[in-house]
């Protein structure tokens, strides 16, 4: 999608709206092997929306997933009904981009609605943006809302985004955690968050695109890649990618034909385990000619760590790094 085209905001959810909950990648059942419904239930229903649920969310083959043509037919189904307000997934996994071929963007365009989650999510949602223009929600999935404690300010993010219409002035959270909480929610050891990472100094605006960068590459070379001219990139990735597997996967990105055309690059905060460290993310940094005299800051509260932001895949944001403060908001969303 060419910068200039003006993209869709779908309506902001309200107290009394039914979400729909689908599983575009893995299965309602491997989450429920640890059950953390409570808290979920608890947070919904104190923002006054109903949680309902995909016909085939619970279907669990060798990949943790269901078919395809059930995955696409919930999806499409949330899309369709009326009364469904907004669309959570139930969470990310490895295979949401086979629904791609078979997904009616026509449908999804003529019923614009709030669609969240990340991840592997990413997939659905720069397909959706490039075939469609309709602004989706990289933020928590369904299953996200069960952390029972130092769940906030992720909660605080995802109704500011998908329930205001206000300009989000992004702020570092106090501080992070890393851990398996949804298996063991009685030891967890929250990190005191030292700030954001200037990287390179510069002032920037532009359409978001992105979410988690390996994902995101799969779509090259298709119809379903969004155009990278003029696009504010906001990308992040897990524990299983290194220094050299961030360094290719962002090599290979930026040497997309649109390329040049971006206006600046927000990263995700890495997972300790992934041993990305600021001096290696400032060398990776270092050798990509698209991003020279462009303004990159890392360490932001997005990716495989808690908090999550959450924040609006073709949507608009401006970004002004400095060399020891920067300031990040979300204009458009």
């Amino acid at each position: 999608m060419p910068a200039h085209v003006q993209t869709i905001v779908p309506p902001k959810l309200r107290s009394g709206d039914t979400l729909r909950v689908v599983a575009p990648a893995r299965s309602r059942t491997m989450i429920m092997e640890h059950d953390n419904t409570r808290w979920i239930d608890e947070r919904f229903a104190a923002m006054g929306l109903t949680l309902a649920f995909g016909e085939h969310v619970d279907e669990d083959d060798q990949f943790r997933s269901g078919t395809i043509e059930h995955r696409v037919a919930d999806l499409h189904a949330a899309f369709a009904d009326p009364d469904v307000a907004g669309i959570l997934t139930v969470i990310g996994g490895f295979n949401s981009n086979e629904l791609l071929p078979h997904l009616d963007f026509d449908l999804i365009a003529a019923n614009p609605k709030v669609f969240c989650g990340y991840s592997d999510i990413t997939a659905l949602q720069n397909a959706i943006l490039a075939r469609t223009s309709l602004v989706t929600y990289s933020g928590p999935h369904w299953s996200n809302w069960g952390m029972r404690d130092h769940f906030e300010p992720t909660g605080d993010w995802f109704r500011t985004a998908a329930m205001n219409d206000a300009p989000i002035a992004v702020e570092p959270a106090q501080a992070w955690t890393d851990d398996p909480w949804f298996a063991d929610q009685d030891t967890r050891t929250p990190v005191p968050n030292e700030g954001w990472w200037a990287l390179r100094p510069g002032h920037a605006t532009g359409r978001i695109v992105g979410g988690n960068l390996g994902t995101l590459n799969l779509l090259q070379g298709t119809g379903y890649m969004p155009s990278l001219d003029g696009a504010l990139l906001f990308l992040e990735d897990d524990f299983e990618s290194d220094a050299a597997h961030v360094a290719r996967c962002l090599t290979s990105l930026l040497q997309l034909p649109d390329a040049e055309g971006v206006t600046g690059l927000v990263v995700g905060r890495f997972q300790a385990s992934s041993g990305v460290t600021r001096a290696a993310l400032d060398e990776i940094v270092a050798r990509q000619p698209a991003l020279r005299g462009k303004p990159v800051l890392a360490g932001v509260d997005f990716g495989h760590t808690s908090p999550l932001l959450t924040f609006p895949v073709g949507g608009t944001a401006e970004l002004s790094v400095r060399a020891d403060s920067a300031n990040l908001t979300i204009t458009r969303h």
